[in-house]
């Protein structure tokens, strides 16, 4: 695969990844802050309005940290942290029996999922055509 069209399945890797998150921020929690915070009190979360508002900060900061390539090690340890918190207190399918169970267990392994390509982008950071692998100009990238 040549490195340009290496790049560009990067990028939109990055940006399919990330959309979720990101979309789950802008399109739901901000304008359904209050009964977001709700439902979290109600799944037994801590201090609900101040966690979705962290909430809000690791999505939105995750997600775009990732699409651009900027410290995405960082944005992606923001998002494994949303992750674990989410999954645990929102899918935790060895309470519920029958199809909820099912359905939780669902969750709970795509919220796995995610974590794993979280960890991918963490140890291996964003690849090609990422800000963190700009380099200025005549200078040879290293790594």
């Amino acid at each position: 695969m040549s490195q340009t069209i290496r790049g560009v399945v990067t990028i939109v890797g990055r940006i399919l990844l990330s959309a979720i998150f990101l979309m789950s921020a802008v399109g739901h929690d901000i304008p359904e802050f209050k009964k977001t915070a709700e439902m979290m009190e109600s799944a037994g979360v801590p201090y609900p309005p101040v966690m979705l508002a962290g909430a809000i900060v690791f999505l939105i900061a995750g997600s775009l940290s990732i699409i651009l390539g900027f410290k995405a090690n960082f944005g992606a340890a923001l998002l494994f942290v949303f992750l674990v918190l989410a999954t645990y207190y929102f899918h935790a399918f060895w309470k519920e029996a029958g199809e909820a169970q099912q359905n939780q267990m669902i969750q709970f392994m795509k919220n796995l999922a995610l974590m794993g390509a979280m960890l991918v982008i963490m140890a291996n950071g964003s690849g090609p055509m990422s800000l963190d692998r700009r380099t200025p100009k005549g200078v040879p990238m290293s790594g």
